[in-house]
Order: structure tokens, then C-alpha cells, then sequence
């Protein structure tokens, strides 16, 4: 097993016990700060979904542009640019920070995509490879990782 594929595993088995919610839901550690802030907030958020889609879009094991599925994506300036704003968007909503996610669900935008298992693994580990590019420490990587791999049902084979 890789390191990658190690974390990737490690990330989806996260026990989420230091975690506790506040009255809005999101979630906190016991000494009161959110994943959201633990990662750097919305600036540090966009730089990982920048380097992390980037990276996606060049690797073969994702099929980025889901080419050959009824849902062929064309990666234009503007269509990237929406996708990493969205992404950016839903990881800082679900890490407890102050945005609020405006796009569709997970289920609708992934329609007829064709998503598999291994092409999920190698976005997952596609974006282990950008956390890691900007030091983000392995708890909070695991954290991430675990709100990643609950859209995995919602994602795959859509």
C-alpha cells in the first residue's frame, strides 16, 4: 500500500470524537476552532483547489473532461474557473466556514459523469498530493479527507 493510498484509507476511518458541533452545525475542536480555520481559511482553501484541480486535470486517472461518458466536459478558462470557485466554495461551507454553498448537489452534478471507484481514488489522492504541497498537517488532512470521502455514494457511478 502507498503512502497515498494509506492516507486516503486512514482519512475515511478518521474517528471524529475531538470534534464537536457549535449551534450552526459546523464542526470545531475542543479548543474551538474549525477545520476552516485550522487550514488558513478561504485563502489557503483556494490555493490547495487550484493546485489540486490542476493536478486533477492533468492526470489520466481521472478523466477530468469525462471524455467518452454522456457527460463530456469541455475544460474551458471559464469552466475551470466556475468549477474551482464551486469547489472552493463547498470545502470551506463544510469545514465551518463562513460561505455558504450555492451549487447543486453532489448527486446532480455528477449525473452521467460515469464515475468509478478508481477514478475517486485518484482524485482523492490527486488532492492528498496538493495538501501535502502546502504542509497542511496529517490530522487535518485526515479531516478533509473524511468530508471528501462521505460524497463518494453521491459521486460514483452517478
Amino acid at each position: 500500500m502507498t503512502r497515498s493510498s494509506k492516507l486516503i484509507a486512514l482519512a475515511f476511518l478518521l474517528p471524529l470524537a475531538p470534534l464537536a458541533c457549535d449551534s450552526s452545525g459546523s464542526m470545531k475542536m475542543a479548543d474551538g476552532k474549525s477545520l476552516y480555520d485550522r487550514l488558513g481559511g478561504e485563502k489557503a482553501v483556494t490555493a490547495v483547489v487550484d493546485d489540486f484541480v490542476n493536478r486533477a486535470a492533468g492526470d489520466p486517472m481521472v478523466n477530468f473532461t469525462r471524455k467518452g461518458t454522456p457527460a463530456e466536459w469541455p475544460a474551458t478558462p471559464e469552466n475551470v474557473a466556475h468549477l474551482k470557485k464551486m469547489l472552493t466554495e463547498f470545502i470551506c461551507a463544510n469545514t465551518g466556514g463562513p460561505q455558504k454553498y450555492e451549487g447543486r448537489s453532489m448527486k446532480s452534478v455528477h449525473r452521467g459523469m460515469q464515475i468509478t471507484d478508481a477514478e475517486f481514488n485518484a482524485l482523492a489522492a490527486d488532492l492528498t498530493a496538493s495538501l501535502n504541497k502546502f504542509k497542511v498537517p496529517a490530522k487535518e488532512q485526515a479531516e478533509l479527507m473524511s468530508i471528501v470521502g462521505s460524497t463518494r455514494s453521491q459521486i460514483v457511478g452517478a
